[in-house]
C-alpha cells in the first residue's frame, strides 16, 4: 500500500492512493471494525505501532472502497501532507561515493551519523523557504527514508529489514555554507548541527510505501529535478552502507522504535559538487545537467525514487 496523509477542511485524515483517488481509510472501514483498528486508521503513528493489525485493518478498508465506492477523493483535489511528522530524522551522509568524490575529503569507517529536527518537516507542495539569514547556499538531496515498524536495539544486519514498516522519500535540504568550512591548507571543517536544521528543512512524501511492495530497497532509481533538469540520476543499489547495514548501526546506539526514520543518504549531483569556495569537485558525467548554483526563489525541485512517487516543492524567498 501506499499510505498518505492528506487535509480534509482543515482535519489531517490517514489514506491510501489507489490509482487516481485517495481512500480515507477511517471513511472506507467495513461495518464492524474493531474500536482499535479504528484508532489505528485515524493516525499515522498509531497505524505504524499496530503492525500488522494495522495493516490488516487498513488493507480491509481499501478492499471495501473498491466494492462499495466509499471514501474516495480524487488524488487531484486532496491537499497531501507530510506522510507523518517524526520528532526526530536519524541520518546517514557519505553514504554514496559519487557524493563523497564530489566534495573535500572525508575518511571514515562507520555510516556518518547526524540527527535533523522534525520542526523542519513540510509535506508535497510545500515551500522550501530560502532565508539569507541563515545561508545564501541552499542545496538539494533526495534520499530513501526507512520507516521502522518494529522495535529493536542491537539488530543484527540479517534481521534489519524485518523491522521496517515501509519507505518514503526525503529532500535533505542543506544549508552548505553553515555545514561546511575550509582550512587554509584544504581540509574541512563540518558542522552538521547549523548545515542540516532549519525551517523547510526536510521536505518529506509524498507517501509511505509499504515493505511487502519494495522487496529489495537496495534496487530502487532514483532522480532529482531542478526547473525540469536532471541533476541527479543513480540507484539505490550504489549505497556505501544498505538499509539493513544502517539499521543495525542507528539500533547500536538507540532502541529503535516504531515511527522512528532513517534518511539514507544522497548521491552525487549536488551544487556543492560545483562550489570550489567550498572545496566542490565537480564531477564529470554525461547523463545529468551540471548546477550552475544553488537553489534560489522560484526554482522547482523534484525528488523522485522508483515505487515510492515523486516529492515536489517549490522553494520561496523568506519575509523580512
Amino acid at each position: 500500500m501506499k499510505l498518505v496523509r492528506y487535509d480534509r477542511n482543515g482535519a489531517v485524515r490517514l489514506g491510501a492512493l489507489d490509482g487516481e483517488h485517495v481512500v480515507d481509510l477511517l471513511d472506507a472501514c467495513p461495518t464492524g471494525t474493531p474500536t482499535g483498528a479504528i484508532a489505528a486508521l485515524s493516525d499515522m503513528m498509531r497505524l505504524i505501532a499496530a503492525g500488522e493489525e494495522g495493516l490488516k485493518a487498513a488493507r480491509a478498508a481499501l478492499a471495501n472502497s473498491h466494492q462499495t465506492g466509499t471514501g474516495r477523493v480524487p488524488l487531484a483535489k486532496a491537499k497531501l501532507k507530510a506522510p507523518l511528522e517524526p520528532a526526530l530524522i536519524l541520518c546517514s551522509g557519505e553514504n554514496y561515493w559519487d557524493h563523497r568524490d564530489e566534495k573535500p575529503e572525508v575518511t571514515r569507517k562507520d555510516p556518518e551519523f547526524f540527527l535533523k529536527t522534525g520542526l523542519g518537516v513540510v509535506g508535497p507542495e510545500e515551500n522550501i523557504v530560502r532565508d539569507e539569514r541563515v545561508t545564501r547556499k541552499l542545496d538539494y538531496e533526495t534520499e530513501l527514508l526507512i520507516v521502522i515498524g518494529k522495535p529493536g536495539r542491537h539488530i543484527p544486519r540479517d534481521r534489519g529489514l524485518e523491522h521496517v514498516f515501509g519507505y518514503s522519500v526525503m529532500n535533505d535540504v542543506t544549508a552548505r555554507d553553515r555545514q561546511v568550512t575550509l582550512r587554509p591548507d584544504g581540509s574541512s571543517v563540518y558542522h552538521l548541527g547549523p548545515g542540516k536544521n532549519f525551517d523547510t528543512c526536510a521536505p518529506l512524501g509524498p507517501c509511505i510505501v509499504t515493505r511487502d511492495e519494495i522487496a529489495d530497497p537496495q534496487s530502487l532509481e532514483l532522480k532529482t529535478w531542478v526547473n525540469g533538469e536532471l541533476r541527479q540520476n543513480n540507484s539505490t543499489a550504489r549505497m556505501i552502507w544498505d538499509c539493513a547495514q544502517l539499521i543495525a548501526f542507528f539500533s547500536t546506539f538507540v532502541t529503535l522504535r516504531p515511527g522512528v526514520v532513517i534518511s539514507t543518504g544522497t548521491p552525487g549531483g549536488t551544487a556543492w559538487g560545483t562550489d570550489p569556495e567550498l572545496g566542490g569537485k565537480k564531477p564529470m558525467r554525461r547523463d545529468v545537467v551540471a548546477p550552475r548554483g544553488y537553489l534560489q526563489a522560484g526554482d522547482e525541485v523534484v525528488c523522485e525514487i522508483e515505487r515510492i512517487g515523486r516529492l515536489r516543492n517549490r522553494v520561496v524567498a523568506a519575509q523580512p
